[in-house]
């Protein structure tokens, strides 16, 4: 017979998760809505179950040691299977209805939002959608809107924020403009280079600008405002871009750029006002978007 006191605590092992994906205590305890010294108790407490540390120091933040890469393994685990229960028992609770309005980034609202809500669909029929795109921090008036979808810190103590997954951005550029340009040794030879880019002065969401990520002025630059127009620009030989990596690792028509030297770590948020997070269809929502992430996390993290 297993001894139950012997295994670690699944609450436990979610923080440690969650300690993985924002990297700082404080930003966990936000997210949790809790304090630093919780989380901070409750990892000691899980590394004395396992017997061995789960994370180190480093100057980014906490990283995960050997151990605490089998124990985030577990964790991921544990959260696909917690989302599935949420949606079985959505089901047998009733058919859910009504209509929900999401805006969101365009790049992640295509590639993991978008199938979350036709899922979600899938399984409730009479479930509408309205998907507004839209690269931005939290709205503060939030008119016409249930539930918001932003990259980097929501920035609004007016609404209740959910973390739902972090991303790299990175540097990428299409093999015809590599044989061309040649590959750059550091991050100085970019300066050489032409660069594609969000457009700097309408940008919102500063953490995704080059000058944030303290990118090096470029000869040449290409700037859009739609991230599948970057995407499009790089693949035609138009520069390096600074891009999403869950848009186009592996895909073909885009070689990874100093990839060992330079990645940029964000996050991903749902925001929405407290009255908001207690409707079924919008929570249904948060779910929903929360399994597709945890079903594809190797696609994030790659």
């Amino acid at each position: 017979m297993v001894d139950s006191r012997r295994l670690p605590s699944p609450n436990d092992l979610l923080i440690l998760l969650t300690v993985a994906r924002l990297g700082r205590f404080n930003a966990v305890a936000e997210a949790l809505g809790t304090t630093h010294t919780t989380i901070s108790r409750r990892i000691l407490a899980l590394d004395r179950e396992l017997g061995g540390r789960t994370l180190e120091g480093s100057p980014r933040g906490w990283e995960l040691t050997e151990l605490g890469r089998h124990a985030v393994a577990a964790a991921e685990s544990i959260e696909l299977n917690l989302a599935k229960l949420t949606s079985a028992i959505s089901k047998s609770q009733g058919d859910l209805s009504g209509l929900v309005r999401l805006s969101t980034v365009d790049g992640f609202g295509t590639e993991f939002v978008t199938p979350a809500l036709v899922r979600l669909q899938r399984e409730h029929p009479d479930v509408n959608v309205e998907v507004f795109s839209a690269t931005r921090r939290v709205n503060r008036n939030r008119s016409g809107v249930d539930l918001e979808v932003v990259a980097g810190w929501p920035g609004n103590e007016s609404v209740r924020t959910v973390f739902l997954t972090n991303y790299y951005l990175r540097l990428y550029a299409s093999p015809q403009y590599l044989e061309s340009r040649g590959m750059p040794a550091n991050l100085n030879e970019v300066r050489q280079h032409s660069f594609v880019s969000y457009v700097e002065s309408a940008l919102e969401v500063q953490e995704i600008g080059a000058r944030a990520l303290r990118l090096p002025d470029m000869k040449t630059t290409f700037q859009a405002t739609s991230i599948f127009a970057q995407n499009e620009a790089v693949r035609q030989g138009a520069g390096i871009g600074l891009l999403a990596n869950f848009m186009v690792n592996g895909r073909p028509g885009f070689v990874p750029v100093l990839h060992d030297v330079f990645q940029r770590q964000l996050p991903m948020w749902a925001a929405a006002r407290s009255e908001s997070l207690r409707s079924p269809v919008v929570e249904a929502v948060i779910m929903s978007i929360r399994r597709e992430v945890a079903e594809r996390q190797n696609v994030l993290i790659d």
